[in-house]
């Protein structure tokens, strides 16, 4: 089973370009993914656990909602995301540098569910590797998956590797393949921390070169990785399915 773990119902771009369940299953059905992690950014956090929980309300086999932590002067977003988890089904929660402070003072308070939960977070550091290692260490029970390997579309090895590092000497890390320009580091990853702990994504739908050749060319880099084939089908499925107990 191939299982996408980083896929948008509403993107961090310029446009706040969205995509519908259904768009996105039609995708799937093209590339040969059999389910995917999905969610919103870059809206309210009340908003994107209501997409995220219609997505799999339409398609509950293949769709997988993790919620969207972000501030709100409206109320407390930690109740939401508490909701979510615990009522709803939602299996993680998606945290992103970009559109918000990674500050203890502003997310502990979201660290610390997840960690009382057993909800994995998904990252975007932005290369912030300082934020990355600071969680990891101040919540040893936190599930943290990095995303892109810490920088997405990082172009030179160094930019990457201290990521790499910290999931060495962090158990309670895993690493997220999607955006990962360099093939031979998630290979590099996967003998150093062991299969288990990197994820297939496609961090799609994305249009170039088009929605579906975008998402097969995903699967692709993994299957070509110079792996043992237990490995490469560790990475496109079974990791995120032992992280989220699918």
């Amino acid at each position: 089973m191939i299982i996408d773990s980083h896929v948008h119902l509403k993107h961090g771009d310029a446009a706040g370009t969205e995509y519908s369940p259904a768009a996105i299953v039609e995708i799937m059905d093209a590339a040969g993914i059999d389910r995917s992690v999905v969610f919103a950014i870059s809206t309210t956090a009340r908003r994107a656990i209501e997409m995220a929980a219609a997505a799999t309300e339409m398609f509950p086999d293949r769709l997988i909602p993790y919620a969207y932590a972000i501030p709100s002067f409206e109320r407390p977003v930690v109740d939401e995301l508490r909701e979510a988890v615990e009522e709803m089904g939602f299996r993680g929660i998606k945290i992103h540098r970009g559109v918000m402070s990674l500050a203890d003072y502003i997310i502990d308070p979201v660290l610390a569910l997840a960690s009382e939960t057993g909800t994995p977070c998904l990252v975007d550091f932005a290369g912030d590797l300082q934020a990355a290692t600071r969680m990891a260490t101040d919540f040893p029970d936190l599930k943290l998956i990095v995303c892109h390997f810490g920088l997405y579309l990082a172009s030179r090895p160094e930019q990457v590797e201290p990521f790499i590092t910290l999931a060495e000497e962090r158990a309670n890390v895993w690493l997220d393949a999607s955006g990962v320009l360099m093939d031979w580091m998630i290979a590099d990853a996967a003998s150093r921390i062991g299969a288990d702990r990197v994820l297939f994504g496609t961090d799609g739908p994305h249009t170039q070169p088009d929605l579906v050749e975008m998402a097969r060319r995903c699967v692709r880099q993994i299957q070509n990785l110079e792996l043992p084939e237990a490995d490469r089908t560790m990475i496109l499925g079974g990791s995120i399915a032992k992280l989220l107990d699918l």
